[in-house]
């Protein structure tokens, strides 16, 4: 019989658990026998001691072994994921899903994790939906969709079971506004599994704990970044709007630094250049990046980011160099096509 009280019981007592009892109080938060109520205790007595990167490293990996496998495994060692956690408010465009295309036109395989939005008006899935993704593909389809087009994009829903006996507790503390484990696993437990990772955090001082679970997980190469707005604001983005925080892991486990635009011979731009809304002011800002007449804070933040990725990866022996190919996939028609192949093959 699953039970959480005796890890409830540690965390009220300000004691990290070990990995094997977060594996069991993963299990037991999967679990339909155990209530909501002990869930919702234990997850707040959790967020209340404050969960450290070896506690969401070993949550991680339990609600990895409970994931959908989409068959994925032949691209992963190549593959990407450029992601964010979501919650930073700041109310940022979908910079992920278009440097997601920049790069699948680069030859980087990009597996894209996510879900609609929660916390914006305009999720990742929402974008991609109106570009043509189709969100309740099969991972027989989607392992041609990778063959094909160089991308997909894993709808959360359709690979964590799991997660559906835990809804309705997430939805319980979220109406007073409790933050729990759950806010930023998400891009922990990519079911595709890609060895490297760019991901965008929600807060400065959840990014090095982000970096080092994604290194505890042994993903090969990534960043974990939060870029700074101001007022203690930010997003969990890389842009060329903010001062950058830039945590390492993997093969890149050394770099702890800040990153500005100018570092990239780029031009510092006011945050409202990268400010989204809803899907069909995403989809006007989508055509008018690809005709040149975006914001250039956001059409260059796009090309940062998918030059940093080609660096992650190991495509470009520094970020800069990836810029120009970057600038041309998006503005030279390349990005534009494949957002018609995409349109295309989830059509057949």
């Amino acid at each position: 019989m699953h039970s959480l009280a005796p890890f409830t019981a540690q965390l009220g007592a300000r004691r990290d658990l070990t990995a094997a009892d977060i594996t069991a109080a993963a299990h037991a938060l999967a679990a339909a026998e155990v209530s909501d109520l002990e869930k919702a205790v234990f997850l707040t007595a959790l967020a209340d001691k404050g969960e450290t990167a070896d506690e969401v490293a070993a949550m991680a990996a339990a609600f990895r072994t409970l994931s959908i496998n989409p068959g994925l495994e032949q691209w992963a060692a190549r593959a990407i994921d450029v992601v964010g956690t979501g919650g930073d408010h700041a109310g940022g465009f979908n910079v992920s899903s278009m440097v997601t295309l920049v790069l699948s036109c680069l030859d980087v395989p990009v597996m894209k994790h996510g879900n609609r939005g929660i916390t914006s008006k305009c999720g990742s899935a929402d974008l991609l939906a109106a570009l043509g993704v189709d969100l309740t593909a099969s991972p027989e389809k989607l392992q041609r969709a990778m063959a094909e087009l160089g991308f997909v994009f894993l709808f959360a829903p359709n690979y964590h079971p799991a997660f559906k006996h835990i809804a309705a507790v997430r939805r319980a503390l979220a109406v007073p506004g409790r933050r729990t484990v759950f806010n930023f696993i998400g891009p922990l437990i990519n079911p595709g599994r890609p060895a490297h990772v760019l991901l965008g955090t929600f807060s400065s001082a959840w990014a090095p704990r982000l970096a080092a679970a994604l290194h505890g997980l042994g993903t090969q190469a990534g960043l974990a970044v939060f870029g700074e707005i101001a007022d203690s604001k930010g997003t969990d983005e890389l842009t060329t709007a903010t001062v950058n925080q830039v945590h390492g892991f993997g093969r890149l486990a050394t770099l702890d630094a800040r990153w500005r635009a100018e570092d990239f011979g780029l031009r510092a731009a006011p945050f409202s250049e990268l400010q989204g809304g809803d899907v069909a002011t995403n989809v006007a800002i989508v055509e008018s990046v690809l005709a040149g007449r975006g914001p250039a804070g956001l059409t260059d933040t796009i090309v940062l980011n998918a030059a940093v990725a080609l660096w992650i990866v190991g495509r470009v022996a520094r970020p800069h160099d990836g810029l120009g190919a970057a600038r041309e996939a998006l503005l030279g028609g390349a990005v534009r096509a494949k957002i018609a192949a995409t349109r295309e093959f989830f059509r057949a």
